[in-house]
């Protein structure tokens, strides 16, 4: 189970498309061993598929949008390790958020080494420290988000339902819909014809992430209201299909 100490940060977190009037703490060495040593705490999606993180200075990488660090994400390339890594990105993002260390996911970034320790580069997380707390986000309500009606389909949860919608994507594609048919069944989700600002080839490849970023939001705030569940994990193949089943959650003691 992830560690419900992350669940505030929901509300802190922002993405930093650029990390300007920051100040100027630096993050320090004991900073940078405790970010490693807690991704190696966190709970993985898929336990059997290898990750680790390397982090580096923002030089060794194609991200200028004035962070001090960039963290790279590397894996296996197995069924759903982009889904692992979403969600284990994720916790590692709201981590970093309650040690007010400003974050931004960024994928377009390249890095100075594409596989490390075997494994093969998937994405980074850009990271700066940021010298005053309300620099954060004030107000997660006011983020430009889908309606509730968009993606979920079915009774609603109460404090679970319109937490979720504020989950980070890529270019806030928000691809996920929940249906709430005695269960949580969670589709990556495309609306027909829409075509956003991503890369037509790159969309899948991201919004697969998402889907895990999305599936540790929903985790954690099913956890904060104390209702247990089982979880089922599908394949998703990548391919531009409308709706795709990556997730049922079954409610074991009700809503």
């Amino acid at each position: 189970m992830m560690n419900k100490e992350l669940y505030p940060n929901i509300f802190k977190r922002k993405s930093f498309h650029l990390f300007r009037n920051v100040g100027e703490e630096k993050i320090d060495e004991n900073e940078l061993l405790n970010i490693q040593k807690a991704y190696e705490s966190f709970t993985p999606l898929y336990p059997e598929i290898k990750t680790t993180i390397q982090i580096v200075e923002a030089s060794k990488t194609t991200c200028k949008r004035g962070e001090e660090y960039c963290v790279l994400f590397y894996s296996e390339k197995k069924e759903g390790y982009l889904q692992n890594i979403g969600y284990l990105g994720e916790q590692l993002d709201l981590y970093l958020v309650s040690k007010n260390i400003g974050t931004l996911w960024f994928g377009i970034g390249k890095p100075d080494k594409i596989t490390y320790d075997g494994l093969d580069y998937v994405i980074m997380i850009a990271i700066n420290k940021i010298d005053d707390e309300t620099k954060f986000r004030k107000d997660m309500f006011r983020s430009k988000r889908k309606n509730v009606e968009e993606i979920w389909q079915g009774e609603y949860i109460d404090k679970v339902t319109d937490i979720v919608r504020f989950t980070p994507s890529a270019c806030n594609t928000q691809p996920w819909f929940v249906e709430n048919k005695n269960k949580l069944n969670v589709y990556r989700y495309k609306k027909p014809g829409k075509k956003g600002i991503m890369p037509e080839d790159k969309v899948s490849f991201y919004n697969r992430i998402d889907i895990g970023i999305f599936m540790c939001f929903l985790e954690l705030c099913l956890n904060k209201q104390d209702i247990s569940f089982e979880r089922e994990l599908f394949i998703d193949d990548g391919s531009d299909a409308e709706k795709i089943l990556n997730a049922t959650y079954i409610i074991k003691n009700g809503f």
